[in-house]
């Protein structure tokens, strides 16, 4: 919940800047949160009642700089409300309040376990996610949810959030190319779901293997068509030479 009284007068997206034109410090903080995105857009396809945003400014207050985030997730908004597309993401339009986001840890420390940690707290958004790759002695991979307002972390790889119906959790994996620890979204029993690549391929080799099947139904089929052929003349030689010993095979 939001504590502070908002002016009366609150501008637009379309009003605010869309961009703080800050250049990402890393590519992984595009990759990371893209691949997380690219894996929504499969598994769910069919609902319109989420949004994930990469880089996009987060408007609190008229007057206050937009949070920005690496990633966000929101449930229960529009997916897409026009063809323009969202250019930023204002709590006054949306009326709802992130789920989760995402800082994915670049050279530059950038405040992620200080003052982000505070206004992601203060902002009442349930789930931070931090990912570090540089860790070596503590965990690269940081889940703090929300509990009586202040953030604790969540123990696990892969880690449940049963309010957004997905776990997250880090392993190491091939995107775009490149193998080493990607984070990956899985299900309640610790199964990760597919990367689009995957998808691909795992469609394709069911393909193959259902094209395998019909082509051994189809020469079972054929042999048995080719048995029953060699029975029936088989049947028919032996009326044949019955007929020639004067029997009538049809009595």
């Amino acid at each position: 919940m939001l504590k502070y009284n908002l002016p009366r007068y609150l501008p637009s997206a379309e009003e605010l800047p869309d961009s703080d034109e800050a250049p990402v410090d890393n590519e992984l903080q595009e990759l990371i949160p893209g691949l997380l995105k690219a894996i929504l857009l499969i598994l769910w396809a069919e609902r319109m009642d989420w949004f994930f945003g990469i880089d996009m400014g987060i408007y609190y207050h008229p007057d206050r700089p937009a949070i920005v985030p690496d990633a966000f997730l929101s449930l229960g908004v529009e997916r897409f409300y026009d063809e323009e597309l969202r250019p930023s993401y204002v709590l006054w339009d949306e009326n709802v309040t992130p789920i989760f986001v995402l800082e994915v840890v670049s050279q530059n420390y950038r405040k992620e376990y200080s003052d982000k940690l505070a206004e992601y707290e203060g902002l009442g958004i349930l789930y931070y996610v931090i990912y570090s790759s540089r860790r070596r002695r503590k965990p690269r991979l940081e889940v703090h949810k929300l509990v009586n307002g202040k953030y604790e972390l969540q123990l696990g790889n892969p880690v449940w959030m049963p309010e957004i119906g997905l776990g997250i959790g880090c392993e190491r994996g091939n995107y775009s190319g490149v193998t080493r620890e990607w984070l990956y979204w899985y299900d309640a029993e610790e199964k990760r779901y597919l990367t689009p690549e995957e998808q691909v391929k795992y469609e394709a080799q069911r393909a193959a293997q259902e094209a395998q099947r019909a082509a051994q139904e189809a020469q079972r089929a054929a042999q048995e068509a080719q048995r029953a052929e060699q029975q029936a003349r088989r049947a028919e030689q032996l009326a044949q030479r019955l007929r020639e010993l004067g029997i009538d095979p049809n009595v």
